[in-house]
């Protein structure tokens, strides 16, 4: 029996050639550049204490968009290109840094260019393809793979240390743990193309495999 493909496209090259294994050791320093400005346009809020009473507070404009297409499509059946646009592209660019924090890739993240990590999905025509009310409880929908995906991310925790050490000794990923965390970000990235973006009404299939 045929796959059926489902309409969120994610996949990591694997790197096939010697990781820089200087980088790998530092990786979580040398990852808080980025992770900073990934913050910044994630509408992110940090706090930091002086002493008993002093706080200071930074918080970073931005964001995933989620309620403003939610309305446009309930109530005008429009997700406007550019909201879309702007939610596909932080995506990427998430997934590029969290690629780079499970070491899949020694290239730092671009803030541009895809590299390694590749994620597409349609943009969609909201009467022809969305059910105006469903975005209401697609988060509700979505519980079980919520679930599913908390216990996964022990597993990508635990399987990127192994990697590390892997990595500092031979140069190599290991190509198992490297399909496995690929299809947790994979499977991660069905659910928020279905649950937040709002793309699809396509319910995630519970698997790691494209």
């Amino acid at each position: 029996m045929q796959q059926v493909t489902y309409p969120v496209q994610f996949s990591v090259d694997y790197p096939d050639r010697p990781l820089d294994r200087v980088s790998t050791a530092f990786r979580i320093f040398v990852v808080i550049p980025i992770a900073i400005v990934l913050g910044t346009v994630s509408g992110g809020t940090w706090d930091w204490s002086y002493g008993d009473e002093a706080t200071t507070t930074a918080a970073g404009a931005g964001g995933l968009l989620f309620a403003g297409p939610l309305l446009m499509i309930l109530f005008r059946q429009k997700y406007p290109r550019w909201w879309f646009d702007w939610n596909l592209e932080l995506q990427r660019f998430s997934n590029r840094v969290a690629a780079y924090l499970a070491l899949m890739d020694d290239r730092y993240p671009s803030t541009t260019d895809h590299q390694s990590v590749h994620l597409d999905y349609s943009y969609p025509d909201v009467a022809r393809d969305l059910n105006r009310w469903l975005p209401l409880v697609k988060w509700f929908l979505a519980i079980p793979h919520y679930i599913v995906l908390a216990f996964l991310w022990i597993g990508v925790v635990v399987t990127v240390i192994v990697a590390w050490f892997a990595i500092l000794f031979t140069g190599r990923y290991p190509r198992g743990i490297f399909d496995f965390v690929a299809g947790v970000l994979r499977w991660q990235n069905r659910v928020m193309a279905y649950a937040f973006v709002l793309v699809t009404d396509a319910y995630p299939p519970f698997r790691l495999a494209p």
